[in-house]
């Protein structure tokens, strides 16, 4: 009777440990900020953890393509929480990635640690990459959440 089990536990654990992997790093959902033909192209963007916890790292990855070479710019960051603003940021884009980016693919990834009073919910993102003439390159929207997890003291 135990060999019949064994086989059945091990299925079973092997599932829940493939749930646990894409529970803390998984494809996000976006959109564009509006209907343009931007020069550069968003591919992909994962968040992880997802999701989000507070008072904890989380990292943002966009994956992208740019038909021309990028020598400088800038991302424009907006989080908003029911529509209302509740960050804004800006990020030189050479000291994200390294310029000038080349024609082709490229990855750009941002970690930062939420406030520990960052209520749970979702938020939405609007990220704005501009060239150095102030130019959008891109702009995408996706939203992250922010689970009901514990509050962990670094005490």
């Amino acid at each position: 009777m135990e060999s019949q089990l064994h086989p059945k536990l091990n299925h079973l654990l092997c599932l829940f440990i493939l749930t646990l992997s894409f529970a803390h790093a998984q494809a996000t959902t976006f959109g564009y900020c509006a209907d343009v033909n931007y020069a550069v192209k968003v591919s992909g963007v994962e968040i992880t953890p997802d999701p989000v916890a507070r008072a904890r790292p989380v990292t943002f990855k966009i994956s992208a393509a740019t038909g021309e070479a990028i020598y400088g710019g800038k991302w424009v960051i907006i989080v908003t929480y029911f529509g209302f603003v509740v960050h804004k940021e800006i990020h030189d884009f050479c000291e994200e990635v390294s310029c000038p980016v080349a024609t082709g693919s490229f990855v750009v990834a941002h970690t930062q640690k939420l406030p520990a009073f960052a209520p749970p919910g979702t938020y939405t993102v609007e990220m704005t990459l501009k060239n150095e003439k102030n130019k959008p390159l891109t702009c995408i929207t996706f939203n992250f959440k922010i689970g009901w997890g514990f509050l962990v003291s670094n005490i």
